[in-house]
């Protein structure tokens, strides 16, 4: 059983646009705007075309998430149709997760050096612990 159950899927040809309402079982309070776009994305295969979360509320009392997308063939047609302030939103999203990427790469790179560094440490005690 799928978490994605479609409440409705509509063709608007007079806006150019496809218009899906789901509801994500189980994932109330925890699932994201990029997440929910990525499994809409997957789930009927639209890796060409833009996809918008417009509307994300939980159900009260239950832990699902109800979701409104609309579906674009291109993103110019969407961005003359969509509120702009929700084009800017997802520009200050994907800065930030490029801007928390970066910020997690040196720290790996220096939890992998430390280990290496008290192990060179530990080598010089051992020799002289020997002698």
């Amino acid at each position: 059983m799928s978490m994605i159950e479609t409440v409705s899927d509509v063709e608007n040809s007079f806006l150019s646009r496809r218009e899906i309402t789901c509801n994500f079982r189980g994932l109330g309070g925890r699932l994201k705007r990029k997440e929910a776009i990525d499994m809409i994305t997957k789930e009927f295969n639209l890796s060409k075309k833009t996809v918008i979360a417009i509307n994300m509320k939980n159900q009260t009392g239950r832990p699902n998430v109800t979701a409104m997308f609309y579906v674009y063939d291109s993103e110019e047609l969407a961005k003359k149709q969509v509120n702009p302030t929700i084009f800017e939103r997802l520009e200050r999203q994907a800065k930030k997760d490029a801007e928390e990427k970066a910020a997690e790469a040196p720290a790996e790179e220096k939890a992998a050096e430390a280990p290496a560094e008290e192990k060179a440490a530990e080598a010089p005690a051992e020799e002289e612990k020997k002698e």
